[in-house]
């Protein structure tokens, strides 16, 4: 198997990372949504990561457009639901 360079390794991880601190306001939600995260605490990519789609489902005017809305602008920055394969490259 070949090893991937390891300035390429550390160019992947940093961007991995750029993605997981960007706020969820910069992933292009609707500003209702993101004023419904940030009222949980839930302000990053990675905060949002950690989330259950039920405790999303749980949040005041959240609801199942509002979650495929989430999933979709999750997709196009490079983390597709689980169980889905990536389609493209993340930015």
């Amino acid at each position: 198997m070949p090893r991937i360079p390891l300035n390429h390794a550390q160019l992947h991880s940093d961007q991995l990372n750029e993605r997981l601190e960007m706020s969820t306001a910069e992933i292009g939600l609707a500003v209702r949504t993101t004023n419904c995260l940030e009222e949980k605490g839930i302000l990053t990519v990675y905060d949002l990561l950690q989330c259950q789609p039920e405790y999303l489902l749980g949040i005041s005017n959240f609801g199942e457009k509002t979650l495929e809305e989430v999933y979709a602008a999750l997709e196009v920055i490079g983390f597709p639901r689980p169980g889905r394969a990536q389609v493209g490259k993340p930015r």
